[in-house]
């Protein structure tokens, strides 16, 4: 598959990876690095799904954005579509992240 002219082809870090990573960091093993992985992020869903809004200077915030109902429609057989409203994650980079990124 070709990219796009100008654009490069980034990888994804993997759960694992990150895993792995927090592992070496803290000195702890695998089985422990997921523990700590895994409470983070049920922490940030169950936040999230009680409405409260993430804040972690110096990183970023993460909250909830609310999609309204709309009409879609069907892109294989252009039949419309009642889509329902939703809520999306959304995340918001903090400022000391932004300059980490761009140095």
């Amino acid at each position: 598959m070709e990219s796009e002219p100008g654009r490069e082809e980034t990888r994804a870090m993997t759960k694992a990876e990150l895993i792995e990573r927090v592992a070496v960091a803290t000195d702890v093993t695998k089985k422990q690095a997921e523990a700590i992985v895994d409470t983070v992020f049920e922490a940030i869903v169950r936040s999230l799904k009680e409405g409260q809004k993430i804040e972690l200077r110096g990183f970023g915030s993460f909250r909830l954005r609310e999609r309204g109902a709309r009409m879609g429609r069907n892109p294989k057989t252009g039949v419309k579509v009642a889509v329902p409203a939703k809520k999306i994650p959304y995340f918001k980079p903090g400022k000391e992240l932004k300059e980490l990124i761009n140095r």
